[in-house]
């Protein structure tokens, strides 16, 4: 059971719930170092912002391509000729564990955030050095760094990568992930204020979580390409 490209596009959907709450602050104080004239023009800021998500986007990407190329190493394995179905049916588990983690019902599934901690201590001193940010392209650098900050949302995202058939796939994942999560990351308009809204609801949160467990479910139960 292999999950679709469209899933992965809800995941980061129903993920800006949590993409608000971690990430929404990291994007407005960036907003905020930004030099004041690059602040009062609505297409400068953009352009900033943008920069940003599409630099934090390539690193999931790249993140994605690694977990396919696993993947597909495993499913050319002869000597592990099951093992790729193994990991295709953990998908479907996967997606139900993300979607428990999205509710907060559970704090231990939340430990997945600390998994990159060790990395992100020594990436960290990186970004610090691209501010302040006086360029798209040190816009670009920060929001590459940026897309390796510790987050289990992510980290449960690319262990589903480990069910594509090849690196290309992967990276197609994980690009669809995090063009989920632009509009909350953004601040586009007045959806960023309902999201954040909805993010200070938990029966919003839950919501989101179990729906996207039921997704899991129904592709652990039904099996083949699932959403």
């Amino acid at each position: 059971m292999e999950p679709s490209l469209g899933l992965f596009l809800l995941m980061g959907l129903f993920g800006s719930v949590h993409c608000v709450a971690m990430c929404g602050p990291i994007a407005g104080a960036l907003a905020l170092s930004l030099p004041t004239e690059c602040r009062r023009n609505p297409l400068h800021l953009a352009g900033f912002l943008v920069a940003l998500s599409l630099g934090r986007i390539l690193s999931y990407s790249l993140a994605g391509g690694l977990g396919g190329l696993l993947g597909s190493a495993i499913a050319q394995n002869p000597l592990a000729p099951s093992m790729h179905d193994i990991l295709r049916g953990l998908a479907a588990l996967i997606v139900i564990l993300t979607g428990l983690y999205l509710t907060g019902w559970f704090p231990r599934l939340k430990q997945m955030d600390r998994l990159g901690a060790p990395a992100w201590r020594r990436l960290e001193p990186l970004q610090r050095r691209l501010l302040p940010m006086r360029s798209r392209r040190q816009a670009f650098l920060y929001g590459m760094v940026w897309g390796w900050l510790p987050c289990g949302l992510v980290y449960y995202a690319l262990l589903l990568t480990l069910a594509a058939d090849d690196p290309l796939q992967g990276v197609l994942m994980m690009s669809l992930f995090g063009l989920g999560t632009l509009p909350a990351i953004l601040g586009l308009g007045s959806f960023v204020g309902w999201i954040a809204g909805l993010a200070r609801r938990p029966a919003w949160r839950a919501a989101a979580g179990l729906l996207l467990s039921l997704i899991g479910l129904v592709g652990l139960l039904v099996g083949g390409d699932w959403f």
